[in-house]
């Protein structure tokens, strides 16, 4: 627990009002001001006496990142695969086991998976996550020095290919898709691997997830790319979502899925349809790179882009408290430069060089020097790292995890 002055942030920037069923309607934009401990106090209202008051001179205020997809403990490879493009998922996991015996795979396996979790964190807290989904088994280590939320309620299988196969980190069978789906509870989500890939097999595992009985509302099908817009219409009917990882999709098959005939599904209600970067294995290199790749593919605007990335993905994940910043439930937030007319405009500029704030359950873990007073308002010591050659202060706590990783994050330096 932070024991620590209350915290103002002050002057943010001012959203016009979007037009007519432009944004989502869950989330309050253009916040100019916002009370902190380590939960939210007010918003919009003036400092209070005794507050640290942190004028952001026109910056934008918004609630923590959501990543609804990442393997944290693949982070570390890097950029992996052995033909231009692959017909479907199977084929590169096939490639992938052939090259398991290369030295570079070798020696990057032979790190401690606490270590291989925490740099999966950090790349995502960089770049102004938040709250994380892992699609994995919820190892004992996710509880142990992790920077950012890591959705601990969930349940999940690796594909319909991987039941039976080594799926993870510890050789974990992937399950199967149909008695892990029915094992989970209904109030949580249930992640898989659907559909990954342009082939006759990808294609067909929708209908096939749908016959088992297992297309439902905690449904979470992660890829999608050879789903159509007939079976877009089908998860709308069963309330089904999508985790949607573009970046990773044009990097193994060419293409992605067609989103936009979810979103048009949807007809009005909220999509489901929330933004996962995969891990570095296949994926951008963060989420903020992944926002960017997802505006690129011209399938979403930036509005919807950024609900991907904040309350669609907070209500299919099942976790409410996260997504918007709602007075009562914890700090978690970010700031980031006004450099565009509007928030979702501003996060697709970004890159995590130029994150000014990351602040999670009230605690600062990494902003600019500018904001020293308000490390030193949450009782946070601090050091100075760099971030792409950005200077920042951070939580001494996590330079010094950092300091003690022997992988190394590319672009992060410490003196």
């Amino acid at each position: 627990m932070i024991w620590g002055r209350v915290v103002s942030l002050v002057n943010g920037a001012a959203e016009p009002t979007p037009p007519d069923g432009a944004g989502s309607s869950e989330y309050v934009r253009g916040i100019r001001s916002v009370r902190f401990t380590s939960r939210v106090l007010s918003i919009n209202e003036s400092p209070r006496r005794g507050d640290t008051v942190v004028d952001l001179a026109g910056a934008r205020i918004l609630p923590g990142l959501i990543n609804a997809h990442d393997h944290l403990e693949l982070n570390h490879y890097g950029r992996l695969k052995f033909r231009e493009s692959y017909p479907n998922a199977v084929d590169w996991i096939d490639d992938m086991r052939r090259h398991l015996a290369d030295t570079t795979v070798r020696e990057q396996q032979r790190h401690p998976l606490t270590e291989r979790l925490f740099i999966g964190a950090l790349k995502n807290l960089l770049s102004g996550v938040t709250t994380v989904a892992h699609h994995n088994p919820r190892y004992s280590e996710l509880r142990r020095t992790m920077p950012i939320r890591v959705v601990r309620r969930y349940g999940w299988a690796h594909s319909f290919a991987m039941e039976h196969g080594p799926a993870g980190a510890r050789g974990e069978p992937g399950g199967e898709v149909a008695q892990r789906w029915r094992r989970t509870s209904a109030d949580v989500p249930f992640f898989v691997h659907l559909a990954e890939g342009i082939d006759t097999a990808a294609a067909a595992e929708l209908t096939r997830l749908d016959e088992l009985g297992c297309l439902g509302p905690n449904t979470l099908a992660v890829h999608g790319v050879a789903i159509d817009a007939a079976g877009f219409q089908r998860m709308v009917e069963t309330n089904a979502g999508l985790v949607w990882c573009p970046a990773s999709n044009v990097f193994l098959f060419g293409r992605t899925a067609n989103v936009r005939h979810l979103l048009d599904a949807s007809n009005g209600t909220p999509p489901a349809v929330a933004l996962g970067s995969d891990s570095r294995l296949t994926g951008a290199n963060d989420m903020l790179d992944e926002l960017r790749a997802a505006h690129a593919t011209r399938l979403a605007s930036a509005d919807e882009l950024f609900d991907m990335v904040t309350v669609n993905a907070a209500r299919m994940l099942r976790v409410r408290h996260a997504g918007r910043l709602i007075v009562g439930q914890p700090a978690d937030l970010i700031v980031i430069p006004n450099t565009a007319p509007d928030e979702a405009a501003s996060v697709l500029a970004a890159r995590r060089r130029d994150v000014s704030l990351v602040v999670v359950g009230g605690r600062p873990l990494i902003g600019t020097p500018g904001l020293a007073q308000l490390f030193h308002a949450r009782g946070v010591n601090t050091r100075q790292i760099e971030v792409d050659g950005a200077a920042r202060l951070a939580d001494s706590g996590l330079v010094r995890r950092i300091e003690g990783c022997p992988i190394a994050e590319p672009g992060v330096t410490w003196s």
